[in-house]
């Protein structure tokens, strides 16, 4: 699997606690962030609103894409 990096500036009480998290998990901090942006996918993907968002977005570059097609 491809990866790419990035770099998140948290406040310094926020990363304590997600420090504190990962120890008592026993995983990395990466690995509690990776497992926190999949719940949040995962989350979003049932939301029926957020779904609907994603199709008006599809919907609006496919119409910009034909046009740039022409």
């Amino acid at each position: 699997m491809e990866r790419r990096a990035y770099t998140v500036r948290i406040p310094a009480d926020e990363a304590a606690d997600l420090e504190a998290v990962a120890a008592a998990e026993g995983l990395s901090v990466s690995e509690e962030i990776r497992q926190a942006i999949a719940d949040h996918v995962a989350a979003k993907r049932k939301d029926k609103a957020f779904r609907a968002r994603v199709r008006a977005v599809i919907e609006q570059n496919q119409r910009v894409l034909e046009r740039l097609a022409e």
